[in-house]
């Protein structure tokens, strides 16, 4: 379903099959667009970005607060068998407040402004804080689906900005404290931070803006994927990595 030829050997069908699908629905989603199918695109598509960039500071004041227990947060190889390849170092990180659709509650209350903001975006999938440890790279890769678009919020952005940078089918881009980058994660892009600070954002994906029989599909689509060991595993993982995080935040008030 994702582009990891090399993925988990246990479940090759899964990616089989979901590699035919997805080529197909990919199809029908950038037929069905109401906006532009482009790497990167503006935030005028997407109005509700404006009110969450109001708060970013607050948002920034709650990364920071869950950064304390950084080792406590998951590398996203970890969580999710399937990102093996994309976060080969374990130096990306992601806490997730919502995934897929579904709702980590305890990471929400200890993110209790973000979560609020996130419960006001239109077709909301997922939602997490991404950090990205000095150093890091994520290498080449697309998302699960055309369906879906990425919005990446600046929230502790290296000084060194421009060596942080991400690229989108060849275009460069860099984030910014408070403003949006927003891309299509369908087509290739890569990541680094080849910067001595870690690099944090929050990363929401939405549902692409799309005609009724596109929506129809790609909904159906969204459902298939949220069942599958694809959203399964890593929702197994949360439990183990709960554990971990509420022991690094009771030995804080030791």
């Amino acid at each position: 379903m994702q582009d990891y030829e090399k993925g988990p050997e246990t479940r090759p069908w899964i990616i089989r099959v979901g590699s035919k699908l997805r080529s197909r629905i990919d199809r029908i989603s950038t037929a069905s667009s109401k906006i532009p199918v482009e790497p990167i695109l503006s935030e005028e598509h997407f109005a509700w970005t404006r009110e969450i960039a109001e708060h970013w500071e607050e948002i920034a004041a709650e990364a920071e607060a869950v950064i304390k227990h950084r080792d406590a947060i998951p590398p996203l190889r970890e969580l999710s068998p399937d990102h093996r390849n994309t976060g080969r170092d374990g130096k990306w990180r992601s806490f997730f407040l919502i995934g897929y659709g579904y709702k980590v509650p305890e990471n929400c209350a200890r993110a209790p402004k973000t979560a609020a903001l996130m419960e006001t975006v239109p077709d909301l999938n997922s939602a997490f804080f991404s950090i990205l440890d000095p150093g890091a790279t994520i290498p080449p890769h697309r998302g699960v689906t055309r369906g879906l678009i990425t919005c990446h919020l600046g929230v502790n952005i290296p000084k060194d900005a421009s060596n942080c940078w991400i690229e989108v089918e060849g275009q460069r881009a860099h984030w910014k404290d408070g403003e949006w980058l927003i891309f299509d994660d369908c087509f290739v892009h890569q990541v680094a931070n080849e910067t001595e600070e870690m690099r944090v954002i929050l990363l929401v994906q939405v549902k692409r803006p799309m005609r009724f029989f596109g929506k129809l599909v790609h909904d159906a689509w969204l459902w298939a994927i949220r069942k599958s060991p694809f959203v399964q595993d890593a929702r197994k993982n949360f439990d183990k990595w709960e554990e971990a995080f509420a022991t690094a935040e009771a030995n804080e008030k030791v």
